[in-house]
């Protein structure tokens, strides 16, 4: 090494500079994403089919596309709710699975059984990702327009010229309300004439076409000849004739009204206590959110000359905010995690030169890894952005390491007076340590290549991007360091190192007359340091609470509400109007949006329920868990009839994505649906009751009432009438019929044949509605049916093909793991019917699966580093020891966790992880100090440890200090690897003591004639 590193410096050092120079440049155009690129093993299949009973819908239709479902190859499980004419499948497939093809295969399956279901039947199919939640929101107010032109300016002009931005995937629009011409006949006129409304439709239908009927060759030209008979506005629709004869020639007017109105809505946007309309702007896959934002946001401040005066565009969400913060906290960790670096080596080994070799070599390996991060296809996120700043301490320990080790060697040539190895002959002996410290914490993160689930898809991003910078770093250490330091160090480095190591060199002796004592019984103390770590650490992990996600302050949540069940459009926006109340009151609420019988994700919504986003304001204000505990107290307080449930935008998006959006999910199966309806309630009044769970939900979600009309059938026949006559008829007079539409510029204008409302504006007004016999008389509805109210039906929810009640709620100040062991108790101790199975679900349900595959990841990762020190240094005592003392390490991690009061979630237990591969790089250092004969005599271990001393208490103090920032959760975007911090944090504070002081005094035990391994 050392002769082909003196003969290729100018090649080495022009690659460092290139390297630094291409990363850079990667880095700029790297995708920038809130989340890692996962494929969530999830399809939604959402169908409408028209407005039925809820049994009928799931007799014809909802079963039916679940067993379609079932025969794809790959499904796991299948979960279905039915509403009153519509249904929503949830099809969960394995983790890795090809979701491209098992949408396409979920999709032909439901073609399969199209021609089976009811006519007219209509199903959609969507992947499950992050991008179904918008990466932009916008919202269009306006106190002087209304809210059809509102539509019509954001459908027609706002959303195609967004729709064209690079990344863009769609624009919907929300909210708003779309013109129609409506012909409200007047069945006393239609009487008189001796029509119907059925007439009046079919003739406006015929009066409305434009037919081609062939094409005709003249003089050299081919023209097509076209019937153009298309109704053109309101004049024209009045002028229809209707019928002629001795009557004379009876137009639309004389027998109806047409008004130009509001299509009916059963749906409600509003912002800001408006009424509003909503642009949700959705990103493709592979898009950059930064960069995709600042188009959006260019484009619509190019547009404003064309856009209305009184029109204002309000951004209610924009997931780029939470990135870009992110990217910032990141950039701060790195400035601060080199300059920590910086003064340690200062103390240390008071060289400026050093400092600057350090500054350079950061920066040039975190720029080298985006060329790593391009090259496998990954993303500016969370996780890799997060990596970066776990990483830096782990960066600079590289060049740390072998900056002090040729300090060493220079001291130690200057004090001896000996020319001995020079700059690059003493960078050689680092080749083997470093490499093997390098690899004990690469092999950690290995196993994660075969962890599933949102674990695996999270943490992967992090494990590769700190996997690529610690490669990078050793490289860079290895070759790029010494020749700097070659090139810059001086003799008067070398002597202010000499002065800065007196109070080391007392600590030293100290440190040698400490592990003279203890070697002299070494077992005595291995035996009552590692009972008591372990010990002190069960009781800490007995103490700990756990949870799945850790929790962020993401500046805005999701406010989830219900109205009772059957309430109207108008008074559940009645309820609403006092929630924007409170949420205006708020001094912390910036902006929020409003939508009712919409979902912001999409989704089975009922016109009584629907969700808020709140977005907070940047500066000055409670945290969110407060702000959000606040709002629920009041509107429970305040607003009566409406359940609320409140989450933060990350919660609630994994949650849709894994069919899990709620912690708690108790889950009721059985073939007895009475019995589950009945085992309900009593399992949602015990949990309820319990400490910290709030926002319990019965499950038992309640459509509304129904208006049944039964056709008496004798009754009809004696009338010339049956009941699909009656139906048909009914259909017009209720709920109208569109029978065409007419061109208006770019849209198409509906043109509905209805009845004034006065005649169905109450339940009872439709006993009146007048029905038109074959014969041509008239009668009203009552003579030939009966007309009673059905009790809301409720929405029916089915598991794997049986059904399913799910009794859901959240936490509010207790951790997941304690919550949900009192609610397995309160539930098992239940009384409930016969023949119901309980189970849980919800984000319980994926946080034991996250810390079963975790715990096999610490595992794998102990065999692994255990294995590669029985390698690199050919004993089963130094391996053994090495492992016992990993272990003791990770045991502190959950006294560190108590003591912050941070829950064991999965960030926790991937830094637990983290701790196994830091810890043994020290260890690696140490044991590349002793002989290679193997055995531990006292005077080699004390050695030993003296020699390394400096080294791993320099890298042990610059990976503290780099990690404090996000162990303190400073920056936006930190709290995310806080846990993580934490926990690596307090694995070093044990570490240290323990590979200086507890791994000599285990090998020295081990390495006594009687228990040393031989060859």
């Amino acid at each position: 090494m050392t002769r082909w590193l003196s003969g290729q410096v100018r090649f080495v050092l022009l690659a460092f500079v290139l390297l630094g120079l291409a990363g850079s440049a990667s880095a700029f155009k790297l995708p920038v994403s809130l989340f890692p690129r996962i494929d969530f093993p999830r399809v939604v299949v959402a169908v409408d089919a028209g407005d039925r009973p809820v049994e009928q819908m799931v007799s014809q239709v909802t079963r039916p596309i679940e067993r379609a479902l079932r025969t794809v190859p790959g499904v796991v499980s299948v979960r279905s709710t039915s509403s009153r004419g519509s249904a929503e499948l949830s099809v969960n497939f394995a983790w890795g699975a090809d979701m491209v093809a098992a949408t396409l295969q979920a999709e032909s399956a439901v073609n399969a059984v199209v021609p089976d279901l009811p006519p007219g039947a209509r199903f959609e199919v969507r992947r499950m990702d992050p991008t179904v939640f918008p990466v932009l929101g916008l919202a269009l107010v306006s106190q002087t327009r209304d809210p059809v032109e509102l539509r019509d300016f954001a459908q027609l002009q706002l959303a195609p010229l967004l729709s064209s931005t690079p990344g863009v995937a769609s624009v919907d629009v929300l909210g708003g309300q779309e013109k129609e011409y409506q012909v409200l006949a007047d069945p006393a006129r239609l009487q008189a004439l001796g029509l119907s409304v059925e007439d009046l439709a079919r003739v406006l239908s015929s009066n409305n076409v434009v037919v081609a009927a062939g094409r005709l060759e003249d003089r050299y030209r081919l023209y097509l000849v076209l019937t153009d008979n298309q109704l053109t506005g309101v004049d024209d629709i009045r002028k229809t004739v209707i019928q002629t004869g001795t009557r004379g020639v009876v137009e639309l007017d004389d027998i109806a009204e047409v008004v130009v109105r509001q299509t009916p809505q059963w749906t409600r946007v509003t912002a800001q206590g408006q009424d509003a309309v909503l642009l949700n702007i959705r990103q493709t896959p592979d898009a950059n959110s930064v960069g995709l934002v600042k188009e959006v946001r260019s484009r619509i401040a190019a547009f404003k000359a064309e856009t209305p005066a009184d029109v204002r565009i309000v951004t209610f969400y924009d997931q780029s905010q939470l990135v870009t913060a992110a990217a910032g906290s990141v950039r701060d960790a790195i400035l601060l995690g080199a300059l920590l670096a910086g003064l340690v080596l200062f103390v240390f080994l008071r060289s400026l030169r050093f400092m600057l070799i350090v500054a350079l070599m950061l920066p040039a390996v975190l720029a080298t890894t985006c060329i790593a991060l391009a090259l496998f296809g990954m993303t500016f996120n969370m996780m890799t952005l997060g990596g970066m700043a776990a990483a830096v301490g782990l960066v600079v320990d590289d060049a740390v390491v072998m900056l002090e080790h040729l300090m060493r060697r220079l001291q130690e040539r200057r004090r001896g007076g000996t020319d001995g190895p020079g700059v690059l002959g003493s960078a050689a002996e680092m080749a083997r340590p470093l490499i093997g410290s390098t690899l004990a914490t690469i092999l950690v993160f290995a196993p994660l290549a075969f962890l599933g689930g949102v674990t695996g898809g999270f943490f992967k991003a992090l494990a590769i991007t700190m996997s690529a910078s610690l490669a990078i770093s050793l490289v860079f250490a290895l070759f790029v360091a010494p020749l700097l330091a070659e090139k810059w160090v001086r003799d008067r480095d070398v002597e202010q190192a000499e002065r800065a190591g007196n109070l080391l060199e007392r600590f030293g002796g100290r440190y040698e007359s400490l592990m003279a004592r203890i070697l002299g019984r070494p077992g005595r103390l291995a035996l009552v340091v590692g009972t008591a770590l372990l010990l002190v650490g069960g009781l800490a992990y007995t103490r700990v609470g756990s949870g799945f996600m850790p929790k962020m302050d993401e500046g805005g949540f999701i406010l989830d509400y219900y109205a009772a069940p059957g309430a109207s459009l108008t008074e559940t926006d009645r309820l609403l109007r006092q929630v924007e109340a409170i949420l205006q009151a708020t001094p912390d609420v910036e902006s929020y949006s409003r939508r009712t019988g919409l979902q912001l994700g999409g989704g089975l919504s009922e016109a009584n329920e629907g969700d808020f986003f709140v977005r907070l304001k940047a500066k000055g204000r409670r945290p969110i868990e407060v702000v959000t505990a606040d709002v629920r107290s009041k509107i429970e307080a305040t607003v009566p009839g409406l359940t609320v449930e409140t989450a933060q935008l990350m919660e609630d998006l994994i949650g849709d994505l894994t069919a899990v959006p709620q912690p708690i999910e108790v889950k009721l199966l059985g073939a007895d649906e009475a019995a589950l309806k009945a085992a309900s309630p009593v399992v949602t009044e015990a949990i309820g009751k319990i400490r910290g769970v709030v926002e319990v939900d019965g499950g038992l979600r309640v459509a509304g009432d129904a208006v049944v009309i039964t056709v008496d059938r004798p009754a009809a026949a004696l009338e010339g009438l049956d009941p699909e006559a009656v139906t048909r008829q009914l259909q017009l007079l209720v709920g109208g019929n569109v029978i065409g539409r007419i061109q208006e510029g770019e849209k198409l204008v509906g043109v509905r044949v209805w009845t004034d409302g006065t005649l169905r504006d109450r339940v009872r007004a439709l006993e009146g509605l007048p029905l038109r016999a074959p014969d041509g008389h008239t009668l009203p509805l009552s003579r030939v049916a009966t007309l009673t109210i059905a009790p809301g039906q409720p929405q029916i929810t089915r598991e794997n093909l049986q059904p399913l009640v799910a009794v859901t709620a959240r936490l509010d100040n207790r951790d997941l793991g304690s919550a949900m062991r009192e609610v397995q108790r309160t539930v098992s101790s239940l009384a409930l019917p016969s023949g119901v199975r309980v189970e849980y679900g919800g984000l319980y349900a994926e946080q034991q699966k996250s810390f079963r595959d975790l715990a096999v990841v610490f595992v794998s990762a102990l065999v692994l580093v255990g294995l590669l020190f029985l390698y690199l240094f050919r004993g089963w005592a130094a391996a053994a020891s090495i492992v016992v003392t990993l272990l003791l390490s990770a045991s502190s991690v959950f006294v560190g966790l108590w003591i912050t009061g941070t829950e064991l979630n999965i960030s926790a237990m991937m830094g637990l992880t983290m701790v196994i591969g830091i810890v043994a790089e020290l260890g690696v250092f140490y044991l590349a100090e002793l002989p290679s004969d193997r055995r531990a005599e006292a005077n080699m271990l004390i050695a030993a440890g003296r020699a390394r001393l400096r080294p791993i208490l320099m890298s042990a103090l610059i990976a503290i200090l780099a990690l404090s920032p996000l162990a303190l959760g400073l920056g936006e975007g930190s709290a995310m690897q806080k846990p993580l911090a934490i926990a690596i944090i307090t694995g070093l504070i044990a570490g240290v003591p323990l590979i200086l002081i507890f791994c000599p005094a285990l090998l020295a035990r081990l390495s006594t004639p009687l228990r040393e391994a031989r060859r």
